[in-house]
């Protein structure tokens, strides 16, 4: 599958119904971001079950800034509408395999118990219940 444009207009839409999407935050005139171009491009191929999206951030700057870009190319990669990474600069094809292999390993219900967990320990300073819940899994 190549590339798909995101916008405004299908960008939450993109991100709830696919389980992976990795987002190209690029422009036109960043030299960089022209070279990282057909490796990214050449992953979307090797990978049709991962959505590859591009966000031209000249086109779309609502997105760029609601993203916090600050420097182009960054590479945003979501699985399950979480971000599991946020990274500028172009980086080598095997890298990026790498990066989807990682991805594709990551067990998104310890990412999300992990966030409830951060979340809760936020709300209340003393999290008892989590301290016992370590000491019974080292236990096994």
């Amino acid at each position: 599958m190549a590339t798909v444009a995101l916008t405004k207009e299908n960008f939450d839409q993109t991100i709830q119904d696919n389980e992976t999407v990795f987002i190209d935050f690029w422009a036109e005139w960043c030299g960089p971001c022209r070279m990282f171009a057909p490796t990214y491009e050449q992953s979307s191929e090797s990978h049709p079950d991962i959505v590859f999206a591009k966000v031209d951030t000249e086109d779309q700057p609502e997105l760029a800034g609601a993203f916090g870009i600050r420097s182009i190319p960054t590479l945003m990669i979501f699985r399950d509408q979480v971000i599991l990474y946020a990274q500028p600069g172009a980086i080598p094809g095997h890298m990026l395999e790498d990066l989807i292999g990682k991805v594709r390993e990551v067990d998104m219900d310890e990412v999300r118990a992990e966030m409830a967990n951060h979340d809760h320990a936020e709300h209340d300073g003393h999290d008892h219940e989590h301290e016992e819940e370590d000491e019974h899994q080292h236990a096994h």
